[in-house]
C-alpha cells in the first residue's frame, strides 16, 4: 500500500506543480504532511538540502521521501511518479510544438500563468522565511541568527548587483548561506 501511496502522491505533485520546484513546494508540503511521511520542520530541512544538492528539488525530495518510507523501490516509484507527467507533456508538446505555440489562446494562457507562478514562488519564499525566522505559536522566541543570515543574504543579493554590475549566482549564495550557518550555529 505504501508503494501505491508514494506513486499516487508524487504523481499528483508532478501533475499539478506549475512554475518549477519552488512553485511545487506547497503541493509537496501538502502531500507529505497529509500522509505523515515528514514533519513540517523535517520538510523544511529537506528543501534546503534538496536545493543545495545537484538535480531538481522535486526529484530530490521525491527520492528522499520514497527512500525513507519504502527503501530503494519507494525511491524509484516516487521519483518516477514526479517526473512522469512532465515527461509525457514534453513528448506531446514536442510533437505539436509548432501549431500549439502559434495559437493565440495558448499564448493568452501562458501570459496569464506567469503572474500566478510568480505569486506562488513569492508566497512560498515568504512562508519559509517567516516560519523559520519568526516561529509561530509555541515554537519559542524569535530566531535572531536566522534573521541575521536572511538579512545578510538579502544585502548581498541586492547590494552586489550595482557594485559588480551583475547578479550573484545562486551557487555563490548557497555557499555564503552555508558559511554563515557554520559561523552562526557552530560546527
Amino acid at each position: 500500500m505504501i508503494y501505491l501511496d508514494l506513486f499516487l502522491g508524487f504523481l499528483r505533485v508532478g501533475c499539478f506543480a506549475f512554475g518549477g520546484a519552488y512553485g511545487a513546494i506547497p503541493l509537496i508540503r501538502d502531500v507529505v504532511l497529509s500522509y505523515g511521511w515528514l514533519t513540517d520542520e523535517t520538510l523544511t530541512y529537506m528543501i534546503a538540502v534538496s536545493e543545495s544538492t545537484p538535480g531538481p528539488i522535486m526529484v530530490n525530495l521525491a527520492t528522499y521521501v520514497g527512500s525513507s518510507q519504502a527503501g530503494a523501490l519507494g525511491a524509484a516509484l516516487a521519483t518516477s511518479a514526479v517526473v512522469l507527467p512532465s515527461f509525457l507533456v514534453i513528448l506531446l508538446v514536442t510533437i505539436a510544438l509548432k501549431d500549439i505555440l502559434k495559437n493565440k489562446y495558448v499564448q493568452a494562457v501562458l501570459r496569464g500563468l506567469k503572474p500566478c507562478i510568480i505569486g506562488i514562488i513569492l508566497a512560498t519564499g515568504l512562508y519559509m522565511t517567516i516560519n523559520n525566522c519568526i516561529p509561530l505559536a509555541n515554537k519559542g522566541p524569535i530566531e535572531g541568527k536566522a534573521i541575521a543570515i536572511t538579512a545578510i543574504l538579502a544585502a548581498v543579493t541586492f547590494g552586489a548587483k550595482p557594485l559588480i554590475r551583475k547578479a550573484i549566482s545562486p551557487i555563490t549564495l548557497i555557499l555564503i548561506a552555508g558559511g554563515l550557518g557554520i559561523v552562526m550555529y557552530g560546527v
